[in-house]
């Protein structure tokens, strides 16, 4: 069996349609609007858990609800559909609208109804991580997420936050898109992400960044650690 391609979804200012309020919709609510999009509720009122009418109330605006059934009408401008309801038929049916609309769509509980799927997900600032058994097992995906999250050093985000803004700081003083300057670029940060260990990296500011392109890049070298801090 293939598996999925597994990507990063960029859904800023995204308008997505979550049909459901209970729990699992819920979890989706919060991977969306984690992700920058406007989500769009749509279940009767009787259906809201208390976290997802948190969700509602707390997203700064960025969440519309509707307190009533679906209608075929709230397709109409829908970027991505997430469907999390009881009723298996509706369900499908509002995957076969999604289709014929080109729209991708994820009906809870129903591969054979999915265009794409949530998997289990770790996330550290910038780093996101996610195990997907193409919709065979949720548990297991869950179980393996909760090893491969107790293998990432804590401060893992951080220095990928630090590291992505060292790198706009060297692209400002060699910009260039491919070519030697590109490939330059790129072999001076992998020699400074293999030589430095990872909580060195994420303690890096700004004076010291300063200093790495100063004395390390502009020379062609990779200063230690010892010869960066103030």
């Amino acid at each position: 069996m293939s598996g999925s391609l597994l990507i990063a979804w960029q859904l800023r200012d995204k308008r997505v349609l979550v049909v459901g309020g209970g729990e699992v919709a819920s979890g989706r609510i919060q991977h969306v609007l984690a992700a920058g999009a406007n989500v769009i509720v749509v279940t009767p009122s009787t259906g809201l858990t208390e976290q997802t009418r948190a969700l509602i109330e707390n997203s700064g605006g960025r969440t519309v609800f509707h307190d009533r059934a679906f209608i075929s009408g709230d397709l109409d401008n829908a970027d991505m559909v997430l469907t999390a309801i009881d009723d298996v038929e509706v369900s499908r049916d509002i995957g076969t609208q999604c289709r014929t609309r080109r729209i991708p769509v994820n009906v809870a509980d129903d591969p054979t109804y999915c265009d794409f799927y949530f998997g289990s997900q770790i996330q550290q600032g910038p780093l996101q991580i996610m195990v997907s058994t193409n919709g065979k097992s949720p548990k297991l995906a869950n179980l393996i997420r909760k090893k491969v999250e107790d293998s990432i050093p804590k401060g893992a985000g951080e220095a990928i936050e630090k590291v992505g803004l060292l790198r706009e700081k060297l692209k400002e003083r060699a910009p260039g898109v491919g070519g030697d300057v590109s490939r330059r670029r790129m072999r001076w940060m992998v020699d400074l992400c293999t030589s430095w260990e990872m909580d060195d990296l994420a303690l890096l500011n700004d004076r010291q960044m300063t200093r790495l392109l100063d004395e390390g890049w502009e020379k062609g070298a990779v200063p230690s650690r010892a010869n960066v801090v103030d």
